[in-house]
């Protein structure tokens, strides 16, 4: 029995289009895996092979993992010492965790600033929402280091608020904060908040706020209601500000080195000393691929528990 053109036409047709959505699918899937592949598992793969090497005085300053005999046998020199040494020396576990530590106080600052002024933000109106918008993103139009330097002008001895607080009488002499500590909190706190504030508007915008008015007219109390209703369901904003803050604070080296001006030691500056003053590039390399490790592994046992939970 024999089938009708004008039958098989329509079948056709739709094959093909089939098949040019199944390419056109693998297209758009290819074009960020290879970006991915080419500007992020690329370079952690030279990092990681420069960690596992031996230094030596030489350009590069590193030994090639592979040798070859002058038999033609192939010999594979792999160095380990370069992560005992970070085990040995206190210098790096403490930075490591004073890094952890002042980006942990700055994530939550950010998040105690970031919170209410995106929720702020969501329950204005239509015109003022738009402005609030702007002025947070307002910031990234000038440069961030003439933003930096605009902060040591600020807090310096001789800088703006001690002239202020010196004019009202509230103190007699410059308060130190510059190249302090809380001048590095100031300038990464000041810097990452937008990265708090964006996620947490954008999920506060998906909010049904009827929920709120339901809870209200049930007799739940405004703190009540916040704890047991707006708060779990505003916590992929949180979790998704809280990293984009965490992880960029944890390896900041410009503001600790301007602000802190090398009184406050972040493992940015000891990568830098590494790389630049010791020329040690394998152990700077074990330096970055052990803070990769800490941050990274921690995030994927947090969405594999996730994942596991969403599935339950």
């Amino acid at each position: 029995m024999s089938v009708p053109a004008e039958a098989m036409a329509p079948a056709l047709r739709h094959r093909i289009s089939l098949m040019l959505q199944r390419n056109w699918r693998s297209l758009v899937l290819f074009v960020p895996f290879f970006w991915l592949l080419l500007f992020f598992l690329a370079p952690f793969f030279i990092v990681l092979k420069i960690s596992f090497a031996g230094t030596v005085i030489a350009s590069p300053p590193f030994t090639s993992m592979i040798e070859w005999a002058e038999e033609g046998v192939m010999h594979i020199r792999i160095v380990t010492d370069n992560y005992a040494y970070l085990w040995e020396d206190d210098l790096y576990a403490n930075t490591y965790l004073n890094s952890i530590k002042i980006a942990s106080i700055s994530t939550i600052l950010c998040l105690l600033i970031g919170y209410p002024m995106a929720y702020a933000i969501v329950r204005s109106s239509h015109t003022t929402k738009h402005i609030l918008l702007m002025l947070i993103i307002l910031p990234f139009w000038t440069s961030f280091l003439l933003r930096v330097y605009a902060w040591m002008g600020l807090l310096a001895d001789q800088g703006t608020i001690n002239g202020l607080l010196i004019s009202l009488g509230i103190v007699d002499e410059p308060v130190r904060m510059l190249y302090t500590e809380f001048a590095v909190y100031v300038g990464i706190v000041y810097t990452y908040v937008p990265f708090m504030i964006l996620p947490l508007y954008a999920n506060m915008e998906k909010l049904d706020w009827t929920l709120l008015e339901a809870a209200a007219d049930l007799g739940a109390k405004p703190v009540t209601t916040f704890f047991t209703i707006t708060l779990p369901m505003t916590l992929p904003g949180v979790l998704a500000g809280s990293l984009l803050v965490f992880i960029p604070a944890t390896g900041e080296y410009v503001i600790p080195d301007l602000l802190g001006g090398g009184n406050v030691l972040m493992i940015g500056r000891v990568l830098y000393n590494e790389f630049n003053a010791n020329i040690d590039w394998p152990v700077a390399s074990a330096v970055a691929i052990a803070l990769l490790l800490l941050l990274v592994l921690p995030m994927m046992l947090y969405q594999h528990i996730q994942g596991k939970e969403t599935e339950a």
